[in-house]
This record gives C-alpha cells, sequence and structure tokens, in this order.
C-alpha cells in the first residue's frame, strides 16, 4: 500500500458540456444526460487588477475558475495555500499567434505575448489574483499531466503536511497546430488535497505507480471527452467521488507506467 495519501476536501470542474462538479457528478451517476456543447469560459475574476483582467487568455480564465471553486467548496481562503498547475501544453492560442508573427516577415514579438507564452503564466495569475505567496509548482507531462499533477499535489501533502491544490487544465489548439496536437476543446479539473480529514472531505486517496492498464468509462460520449482532452482523464477519479463508494483504480500517467489511485469515501463529507 502506498504512503502517498491526502484528503479531498473539493472538486472543481468545468469542460465541453460540464460547467460545475455539481453538474459533473449528476452526469457520472446517470441522472443527468450528458451532452457535449462547446466549454464556457468564465470571464476573468475581479480580484485581478483591470489590466490583468483584459490579458488574461482563456486558459488563465479556466484555471482561476476551478481554482476558485474548488476552494469555495473547500471553504478555504487562498492566500496561503501551495498550488500545483498542471497542463500539456499551457496557452496553446498565445503559441499560434507567436508562431504566425515568428513565420511573417516582421518577428517582433510583443513582451506581452513573450511573458504570457511561459507555462507558469497561469500560476502567475493565480498568485496576482489571490496575493497568494505560497509557493507553485507547474508540471507538464503531455497526455498523462492530470497524474504528474496529483502525483505531485499528493506527495506535497504527505511530505510536507499541509494542504495543497492541484489544478488541471487544457484548451484546444487552432490551425494548424490542432493537427499535430488534436485537443478539441478546453477542460479543466481542481482538486483541494489535506493530510487531515474535515467535515468537507469527500474521500482518502491512496496513489501509487502501476503497470495495469488505464480505466475508461461506460458512457461513450464520457469516454470519448476522457480520451481527447489530457486534463479530463480525471474523469474516473470523478466518477468514484460521483459514487461516493470505495474503489481501486488506475489512470494514464506515462506511455509504460500508470497511476493506480484507491478512493475510500469519508461518509460525513460534502457530496
Amino acid at each position: 500500500m502506498s504512503n502517498l495519501a491526502a484528503y479531498i476536501d473539493g472538486v472543481a470542474v468545468i469542460a465541453p458540456g460540464i460547467n460545475s462538479w455539481s453538474e459533473c457528478r449528476a452526469i457520472l451517476r446517470g441522472e443527468q444526460h450528458y451532452q457535449a456543447q462547446k466549454t464556457i469560459y468564465p470571464a476573468a475574476p475581479t480580484s485581478l487588477p483591470p489590466t490583468e483582467r483584459r490579458r488574461a487568455a482563456q486558459v488563465v480564465k479556466l484555471a482561476l475558475a476551478i481554482g476558485y471553486d474548488a476552494l469555495a467548496q473547500a471553504q478555504l481562503a487562498p492566500d496561503e495555500l501551495p498550488t500545483v498547475f498542471a497542463s500539456s501544453g499551457g496557452d496553446s492560442y498565445n503559441c499560434h499567434e507567436i508562431c504566425q508573427v515568428l513565420a511573417s516577415n516582421d518577428r517582433h514579438i510583443s513582451p506581452t505575448r513573450f511573458h504570457n507564452s511561459v507555462t507558469n503564466a497561469a500560476a502567475g495569475y493565480w498568485s496576482i489574483a489571490t496575493r497568494s505567496m505560497a509557493p507553485s509548482t507547474v508540471v507538464c507531462a503531455f497526455d498523462g499531466s492530470f497524474s504528474a499533477g496529483l502525483l505531485e499535489a499528493v506527495a506535497q501533502v504527505t511530505v510536507d503536511n499541509t494542504r495543497c491544490m492541484l489544478l488541471a487544465y487544457d484548451v484546444d489548439y487552432p490551425e494548424p497546430l490542432r493537427s499535430a496536437r488534436p485537443i478539441p476543446d478546453g477542460a479543466g479539473v481542481a482538486l483541494v488535497l489535506s493530510p487531515e480529514p474535515s467535515s468537507n472531505s469527500l474521500a482518502q486517496i491512496r496513489v501509487a505507480l502501476s503497470h495495469h492498464s488505464a480505466d475508461g468509462l461506460s458512457n461513450p460520449a464520457l469516454e470519448e471527452l476522457r480520451m481527447a482532452i489530457p486534463a479530463a482523464r480525471a474523469l474516473p477519479l470523478l466518477e468514484a467521488l460521483a459514487y461516493a463508494e470505495a474503489a481501486n483504480l488506475v489512470l494514464d500517467y506515462l506511455h509504460d507506467l500508470r497511476l493506480s489511485v484507491e478512493v475510500v469515501p469519508c461518509r460525513g463529507g460534502a457530496n
């Protein structure tokens, strides 16, 4: 049994046809029909200064929205909570614009585009919006980015004996990049993790590396979503949380290595 363990105190989900954790939970339980629709990106939060609010790209709006939603469910303030940001590609639209400029006769890239091109841009906007001085870690592992982020976040909870929030998110690519990286839409999942149970705890999870095949979903439309967007690889874990039942599942991670997750529900927690 793995020594890497944490309690999940808050969940947030935004994805195609899914606008909240409560909606996602109902869909995963089969209580609500899933209808794939374009992802609805929230507006940039007013906690950002006006200049940063105008510059916030879709990936930033998505990351900040799921972060605030998960913290609200966990009833925690963001200013001292360590964070782990996980994305397979960061700001794909900004990357597209930079590539267009570099392919033109005028190769002058604006400073704004340059500083938004880094993988930790969303983490920077989060620290500005929340005025948090807590540390942030940024990971990227292609299609296994959610599991890479979950492993990092649970490790921090276990080793440092502290709360930590995972924010995993991806946005689509415009053409011609989409032909090489066919992510069709945006999706984000946030989990607030704690070393000790609370009245808000949904479940305890234990994570370990595995060589078993990753679990899928029985609903064909949700399975298509899981495979289409890297952040949606979290759906089997979200399904276990939705049913509030004990589960042993395996998530996609690396080509020859997966992540096993043991889920033990907290009966007294919010759901």
